[in-house]
């Protein structure tokens, strides 16, 4: 059964949902100024079989897109008489931000810095603790599907911790390009889950502000990969590339002179040490600043505009990149399940 007429809740409960059923909720989470409800769109899939719970969360960043129709996607496509557990899309996570075309929320914060926020907090604190208190702390497992943000395109990229068994298979599941090992010691919704002990991996899903068919197939698979890896649906993990590049870090190198910047290297595209990557000229035309690679490395991102103030990014370096072996269908699970912090 599906039932797609929202309703209006102030806590989700996954355990409301009937099993075998699909509901759509707006979650009120704050007011505005005018006392209006802002509202979090959510779908909830219940399968008939009891499972485990996952969390895939989009649009923290409002200007990042692409892992809304894979929430879509995934959750129109389920066959819920053999789903074993519940799939929880939160479809957009920062509403003032998604309905502004913008990064932060509408205090000018990014949400992604300061979970798991303060209940009696200034606006986006209060914000993110709701929707951790309301609807993160359900989750067994989270993807947290992201995009590059306003003037930056990436790779598809996962960052996860790989020294951790379940996230790094978590990892490996989405096919990305590359990997980049990141413990979640951070105020990122990512470390947040962790905090909780929910294993949790965020997806940048290539660039802002659009739909990008390719990288959205890939992500719907790799969430696919995910229900089958934890046997919450019937078939087999799919691979479709080798391998993937795993990086021990990253880094943005700025710059720290003003003009018009121009970067060289694309995203996926190897660099090494003293390679010139881009170069800032003044409104004249002359090259005023030269910079290089200070290691080899590999480009997880990279900025496309061109105004550049002193200070801005130039590229996201991945450290030390070597390639592993994407996942296997016959490849020993890991223990996938919760764990107590």
């Amino acid at each position: 059964m599906t039932d797609l007429q929202p309703h209006t809740v102030r806590v989700l409960d996954v355990g409301e949902t009937p099993p075998g059923s699909v509901r759509a909720h707006w979650l009120h989470i704050i007011n505005n100024g005018l006392g209006e409800p802002v509202r979090v769109p959510i779908l909830v899939a219940r399968g008939k079989h009891d499972g485990p719970v996952l969390g895939l969360t989009a649009a923290l960043h409002g200007n990042e897109l692409n892992g809304i129709p894979i929430i879509q996607r995934v959750i129109a496509d389920l066959d819920l008489e053999v789903l074993r557990g519940t799939v929880v899309g939160v479809l957009a996570a920062n509403v003032p931000g998604v309905l502004r075309g913008e990064r932060s929320f509408n205090d000018g914060v990014d949400l992604n810095h300061i979970a798991p926020g303060k209940p009696n907090g200034n606006n986006s604190q209060v914000y993110v603790h709701r929707l951790v208190d309301r609807v993160l702390k359900q989750f067994d497992f989270l993807i947290d599907l992201h995009t590059a943000s306003f003037g930056r395109v990436n790779s598809y990229y996962v960052r996860a911790d790989m020294n951790h068994a379940v996230t790094a298979r978590l990892a490996r599941l989405q096919m990305p390009d590359i990997i980049v090992h990141n413990p979640p010691s951070d105020y990122t919704l990512r470390g947040c889950a962790a905090g909780l002990g929910i294993p949790a991996v965020t997806c940048e899903l290539r660039d802002p502000n659009v739909f990008q068919p390719g990288v959205i197939d890939t992500g719907t698979l790799g969430v696919l990969n995910v229900l089958y890896d934890l046997d919450m649906l019937e078939g087999e993990v799919v691979c479709p590339i080798t391998d993937t590049v795993l990086c021990q870090g990253s880094f943005w190198m700025y710059t720290d002179e003003g003009g018009l910047l121009t970067v060289k290297p694309k995203v996926t595209a190897y660099v090494t040490e003293g390679e010139i990557v881009a170069t800032v000229r003044d409104i004249f035309g002359r090259v005023t600043k030269t910079y290089t690679a200070p290691e080899d490395a590999i480009v997880v991102g990279r900025s496309v505009n061109p105004i550049n103030q002193t200070g801005s990014r130039i590229v996201h370096l991945g450290r030390s990149p070597r390639t592993i072996p994407c996942i296997t269908a016959d490849e020993p699970r890991a223990a996938t399940t919760r764990t107590t912090p």
